[in-house]
């Protein structure tokens, strides 16, 4: 009898069968599989992370070298800054139809080839034109990034390890940035670019060894493909039988119901787990992450410290911190790192603000640089524990298949939206009041945490499905 045969004869008598050659009693369970190549197909994705890292870091350690070299104005430079959000902007709204048309995987080769395309662009740049051109290049790239790594991740990874390894996502993000930051003192800025050119590189290489998501394939009606690819990332001698039972009746079910178009995401079935991907992304990005990151050295200037120092321990303390937040997330949960996230943020601001309203009224003076340290460090410490990653992670677990390239798309945008009307308005806020702007970021932090007590489901430990089917009753 053929596997085919043995596989319709067991559905026959009500039983399930492995979807894999090897004979039942030969299986083990997936959950008890080494899941190397779930480690190995999430390294390679978050390269794409690490290079949305690279260009979000490139702009602050070169703006002197390329403003001189090229003979910048402020404003011309200023433009080639903030051109990457526009970029990104554009990526997030585009990045869910790409990768649900084309697949995860060709999302992040379209997505690589676009950031290589800008690098280089960048690196023979010539005039302020073909820089703006190339950093609007590199900010679609990191746009369509920001999307497709956390729900690729979450679309292959076991239930017990997505939170882990989603979280890599931010984590590489942040060294990204903070390599950037280092290697930016002693390189050129043109050779800076092409350093960018190494994690597309190795992502665009590893894409040729690493399986599409299944759920993906499923939902694309490539069932031999979608079986084959779970295999791979379950292991040969996994029985995969139930997760694949699982995955096609949640599609099936989904596929019952039409399309929703754009407007439709706004109806009561999806309006929750929408609301909450949103809410999210608005919490991570108003809360004035942006403001303090695009402007570390500012900031410790007016206070009277170290920019080198301070800026050192910044880069180290999130690199730390991120780190952890990977080890905790599936251990805490995500709910409860976001609250102790929201808190820290707070106090952060608190003491920031402390700092700065001592400064303008000219009380205890030598004691600003330190308090101004601590609330900085309090502050970023908070956001990589939990608001920095977790967003991300909850964002690629809550909504279902049907709707995740449009609804993702949106989440995106609000996030790339919050980051740019962040960083916009910082330098105006702290024009009107260094204090005020840090008492108002905390405020806005406290809502967040409001907000993830009302809104924010605890999704630790649930399948996709489970989780979706439960959001979206």
């Amino acid at each position: 009898m053929t596997i085919k045969e043995d596989v319709e004869h067991g559905v026959q008598k009500g039983t399930k069968e492995p979807l894999i050659r090897e004979h039942k009693s030969q299986l083990v369970p997936a959950s008890k599989r080494h899941p190397w190549m779930v480690y190995f197909t999430t390294f390679v994705a978050v390269c794409g992370s690490y290079e949305f890292g690279a260009c979000a870091g490139y702009s602050s350690p070169t703006q002197d070298a390329i403003t001189e070299d090229l003979n910048l104005s402020l404003a011309e430079y200023s433009l080639f800054g903030s051109i990457l959000t526009i970029g990104a902007m554009i990526g997030a709204i585009t990045s869910g139809p790409v990768a649900d048309f084309i697949g995860r995987k060709g999302a992040m080769r379209v997505s690589s080839a676009f950031c290589v395309a800008g690098w280089f662009v960048i690196c023979f740049s010539e005039g302020p034109v073909p820089l703006d051109i190339g950093r609007l290049a590199t900010g679609y790239g990191m746009g369509v990034f920001s999307f497709v790594v956390p729900v690729f991740i979450a679309e292959i990874a076991p239930k017990d390890l997505r939170g882990a390894l989603t979280t890599l996502n931010q984590f590489m993000i942040t060294a990204g940035v903070s390599v950037a930051y280092v290697i930016g003192t002693v390189l050129p800025w043109r050779a800076l670019a092409l350093t960018s050119l190494i994690p597309t590189s190795v992502l665009l290489f590893g894409l040729f060894f690493i399986p599409e998501s299944p759920r993906w394939l499923a939902r694309r009606g490539h069932e031999k493909d979608f079986e084959e690819a779970l295999q791979i990332l379950r292991g040969k001698g996994a029985d995969i039988s139930q997760e694949a039972d699982e995955i096609k009746d949640y599609i099936t079910t989904l596929e019952l119901l039409p399309k929703p178009k754009l407007l439709e995401l706004f109806q009561r079935r999806y309006l929750r787990s929408l609301i909450i991907g949103i809410g999210l992304m608005f919490c991570q990005q108003l809360g004035g992450i942006n403001g303090v990151c695009f402007y570390t050295s500012s900031i410790f200037e007016l206070a009277g410290f170290s920019t080198t120092v301070g800026t050192i321990i910044y880069a180290c303390l999130q690199i730390v911190i991120t780190g952890l937040s990977v080890v905790l997330i599936d251990k805490a949960g995500r709910k409860p790192l976001l609250l102790v996230s929201g808190s820290g943020l707070v106090a952060g601001c608190i003491f920031i603000s402390v700092a700065f309203y001592l400064k303008v009224q000219q009380v205890d003076v030598g004691g600003v640089p330190a308090l101004a340290l601590i609330g900085i460090m309090v502050y970023i410490g908070s956001f990589s524990i939990g608001m920095g990653a977790i967003p991300w992670v909850v964002m690629s677990e809550i909504f279902p298949i049907n709707i995740k390239g449009q609804a993702g798309s949106i989440a995106t945008l609000a996030n790339w939206f919050g980051a740019w009307l962040c960083s916009y308005t910082f330098n105006f806020l702290m024009s009107w009041s260094s204090y005020g702007t840090f008492i108002l970021y905390a405020a806005t932090n406290a809502l967040a945490i409001l907000f993830i007590v009302v809104a924010v489901p605890e999704t630790k430990g649930k399948s996709l499905e489970e989780l979706q089917s439960t959001i979206n009753a």
